[in-house]
């Protein structure tokens, strides 16, 4: 069994001045190289994707008006013999 306490171990006085240099290092460093922020980049292509999502919606709800419309339905042959065929069939 351990009777004893741990002595608390004074550190030489150059193994404080490296611990105190190395820890004020890093903290001068960043000032020294700033790095540019991500969100900046992020938000510009954001806006880009939005303005072209808005765009190609425009549009497509242009054409949907535009065939919403038009009154007449034009059927080829097929769809019109379809469309005799279930006439008939229902009455």
């Amino acid at each position: 069994m351990v009777q004893g306490k741990y002595k608390k171990v004074k550190l030489p006085v150059s193994v404080q001045k490296k611990q105190k240099s190395a820890g004020n290092a890093a903290f001068t460093r960043k000032a020294n190289a700033p790095v540019k922020m991500k969100k900046t980049k992020f938000s510009e292509s954001k806006k880009i994707k939005d303005v072209i999502s808005k765009s190609v919606n425009k549009a497509v709800e242009s054409e949907m008006r535009a065939r919403a419309a038009e009154s007449t339905i034009n059927l080829n042959k097929t769809q019109r013999a379809i469309a005799q065929h279930l006439k008939n069939t229902k009455s």
